[in-house]
């Protein structure tokens, strides 16, 4: 193959020196614009604060179902878990007894009643007799004392037949609340042990279901909040019922049963430095049960006008949450902000942030800081009230 010639190597340099700077300009025509992204400012709207805590149903009333007195169970007149209601005939102890006492002491009364009707005829006839002198004053003072003794005693019978007729009906157990009933303690025939001593018979146990208490417990700073805001007018955990709180169950995503504040006791606890708060529930399907564990979310500041950011767009560095603006050269910035609760997907921006501020809601990922972007701008939803939902 024959060799170049000087004259033609210099003629191919300056055509590829020609040809790369023709493409240059190509080159530098076709760089990317920079990344497009969506930015809005944030969302303002009226919440409030919500402070969660757990805790247990407290049934409002609950009584031990035992004997006044003594006697052999004849009847059970319930199911056992049956709802009762108040009066209801639950137990009946063998009345013959306590019949045959009523009987006696009635029997009793009317006999007291005969010397009382005696002493009062001998009485009026003494008195004519000592205006006549017939007999002496001594003699008619102890007639009136047979008198006053007549009618003590007619009191103390009568007292005792009321006596007898009480036992009488406390043979017969009634509900003394409504509510749903546990199960017998004690089987038909067997002994039942009356009386006010502790070692008296428990037959069973009734709790209360509508309306029902939940008893939860707060810190010692929650309380101090609390306390200081009412103290400004601003209650937030009234004692007189005026608060809303909703409340969960385990097994719920929502707090979607709502119920009133209305107790918060008068001591912190030594031990553990909280103090006990509690609510009151309706519950007319009987699905709350003294005992069940729930979850309660209770106002934790007034109401107040907030900025708000989609909760996803927040990132992390570290120990710090920051959010992505973009100035208005179309540059990225980091902006570091102290973060809220979230409300419908999205987060309360206690500080860092302010409504004016064009935050990148998507693209995130071709989004650079101090690199700039094409941003587009999203309608920002019309501020509505806040409803909370959790963040567990």
């Amino acid at each position: 193959m024959p060799t170049a010639t000087p004259a033609r190597s210099a003629l191919l340099a300056a055509f590829f020196l020609m040809a790369g700077c023709s493409e240059s300009p190509q080159k530098q025509a076709s760089a990317p614009p920079p990344p497009a992204v969506t930015v809005a400012k944030p969302t303002k709207r009226v919440v409030v604060d919500q402070d969660e805590y757990v805790g247990r149903f407290v049934a409002i009333d609950s009584v031990e179902i035992r004997a006044r007195v003594s006697g052999y169970l004849d009847r059970i007149d319930f199911t056992d878990g049956q709802m009762v209601k108040q009066g209801d005939l639950l137990f009946t102890l063998d009345k013959r007894p306590y019949q045959t006492a009523l009987d006696q002491a009635a029997g009793n009364l009317e006999q007291a009643r005969a010397n009382l009707a005696f002493a009062e005829t001998d009485l009026a006839r003494g008195a004519q007799l000592v205006r006549e002198r017939t007999i002496t004053e001594q003699t008619f003072d102890q007639r009136t004392q047979a008198k006053r003794v007549a009618e003590a005693t007619v009191r103390a019978r009568e007292a005792a037949v009321g006596s007898a007729r009480l036992d009488l009906e406390f043979t017969e157990l009634r509900a003394p609340v409504a509510g749903r009933i546990g199960d017998r303690r004690v089987s038909p025939g067997n002994l039942v042990t009356g009386g006010t001593a502790g070692n008296t018979s428990l037959l069973a146990t009734i709790v209360s279901t509508d309306p029902i208490r939940f008893e939860f417990t707060f810190d010692e700073a929650s309380y101090l909040r609390y306390e200081r805001l009412a103290k400004g007018g601003r209650d937030v955990t009234s004692r007189e019922g005026s608060v809303i709180v909703a409340l969960k169950l385990l097994d719920e995503q929502d707090f979607q049963h709502h119920g009133r504040m209305d107790f918060v006791d008068n001591v912190i606890d030594r031990s553990s430095g909280t103090i006990r708060g509690r609510a009151v529930f309706s519950n007319p399907d009987g699905v709350f049960t003294p005992g069940m564990f729930g979850r309660v979310r209770v106002p934790g500041s007034p109401s107040y006008m907030a900025v708000l950011v989609p909760d996803a767009v927040i990132g992390t560095e570290q120990a710090r949450k920051f959010v992505l603006v973009v100035d208005a050269d179309n540059t990225v910035r980091i902006k570091y902000v102290t973060l809220g609760q979230v409300f419908d997907n999205l987060r309360v921006i206690k500080s860092g942030l302010s409504e004016d501020d064009r935050v990148v809601v998507n693209g995130l990922v071709r989004a650079r800081p101090n690199q700039k972007v094409t941003p587009q701008e999203e309608r920002t939803p019309p501020p509505t009230p806040g409803t909370p939902q959790a963040t567990n």
